[in-house]
């Protein structure tokens, strides 16, 4: 069985599972199912693997396979397979999964550790192909995703490996590179310590402002990553003035919206953190005018995922006692901003397919106005 055949039979068989399930419930047998139905496997299949790789050690288990197998499917083709599946006999789809059974074991896979070792090593050569290092960081772009893994890495010193390729001179290595990072430290505090150990902070930054606009978005993404729910990473954000870069990519107009959005949504997370820990004293980038000031500018931009974000963002920062309620309305503009904010909602609302979000934007609009205009009212009363 070769393996474009085993892919198929793959697909195939976690289409017909649903049906499987249904002819067993009927008949009293007890058989292998999922809940799964193509159209969820396909919206999930988001990884890419290199055309090129095949067996040789390119997946990190079954379901990183079907995974894979279902990416390079054509959609229309898989929910025509499952109709036929629908067809078919109780007999022959617990022939199906016979088939599956036999091909796990021909394939007999290494495990995750073996897997991210190979893929480290084939980073540490320096004849490496880009083609290959491509692959290989793709991989543990799969690899790393549950925490174990990403901790095991961490501790065999393969993110020492990973972290130098930030320092690659090709775009797309760095943009992988940082997106393993970023993907290793999600919600994992020892693995967070590591990289910031590695010095890679100050790095993923500056890439934030590479000319590639992919690369600045997964380096962004990895400075969230790291920074997030982190004391040590968040003071060494503001030591290495990551809110400055910040503050010029919020109000860069000629930068892809993707990234403007992930800053804001970056600033109302520290916001919130700041006011999780009350006992950690205000930072004073959160009294920076024009810091303040390219978050206030975004709720006036088209683009009503970006005017949420900043919304949101805002509404966190309202709530922080160094916040000075003159400073957003005579040098920000911020009570200007949200009444022209509301006459652009409304216009929205006209269109159909807006409607429903930009009532909820604008329900978020009204909100942020009424804390502000309460503590603007507070702030003159008690100054009086």
């Amino acid at each position: 069985m070769n393996f474009f055949r085993c892919l198929s039979l793959l697909v195939v068989i976690s289409l017909v599972g649903g049906t499987i399930a249904e002819k067993a419930n009927s008949s009293g047998g007890m058989v292998w199912a999922t809940s799964r139905d193509e159209a969820e496997l396909v919206e999930d299949s988001g990884v890419v693997i290199g055309e090129q790789d095949q067996i040789d050690g390119g997946f990190s288990s079954l379901d990183g396979m079907l995974h894979w197998a279902i990416g390079h499917s054509d959609p229309a083709a898989l929910k025509e397979a499952a109709k036929d599946a629908q067809k078919m006999s109780m007999d022959e789809l617990q022939k199906r999964q016979v088939e599956l059974k036999e091909l796990v074991e021909k394939l007999n896979m290494p495990s995750d550790a073996k897997l991210m070792q190979i893929a480290v090593s084939d980073l540490n050569n320096a004849s490496l192909s880009l083609e290959d290092r491509y692959r290989a960081l793709q991989e543990l772009l799969i690899l790393v995703e549950p925490i174990d893994n990403a901790n095991d890495l961490s501790k065999s010193g393969g993110l020492k490996v990973v972290a130098g390729e930030l320092y690659h001179s090709d775009s797309e290595v760095r943009k992988l590179a940082a997106w393993v990072l970023g993907t290793a430290c999600q919600n994992n505090p020892f693995v967070q310590a590591q990289v910031l150990e590695l010095g890679a902070l100050a790095t993923l930054i500056k890439l934030v402002n590479s000319s590639s606009t992919e690369e600045a978005v997964k380096a962004l993404f990895a400075v969230s990553a790291l920074i997030r729910n982190n004391v040590a990473g968040q003071d060494m954000f503001y030591a290495s003035h990551g809110y400055i870069m910040l503050r010029d990519v919020m109000s860069n107009e000629s930068l892809d919206i993707k990234l403007r959005r992930k800053a804001v949504f970056l600033v109302g997370d520290l916001a919130e953190f700041q006011l999780q820990n009350t006992e950690k004293a205000e930072l004073p980038i959160f009294s920076d005018r024009l810091f303040l000031k390219s978050v206030v500018d975004l709720i006036l931009v088209l683009d009503l995922d970006l005017q949420e974000k900043a919304l949101t963002a805002i509404n966190t920062l309202l709530q922080l006692k160094s916040i000075e309620p003159l400073i957003l309305r005579d040098f920000c503009g911020l009570e200007g901003a949200l009444e022209r904010m509301k006459l652009q909602l409304k216009e929205s609302m006209a269109d159909e397919d807006k409607r429903d979000y930009a009532e909820d934007v604008e329900s978020l609009r009204g909100e942020v106005e009424l804390i502000f205009r309460a503590k603007l009212g507070a702030f003159v009363n008690h100054d009086q």
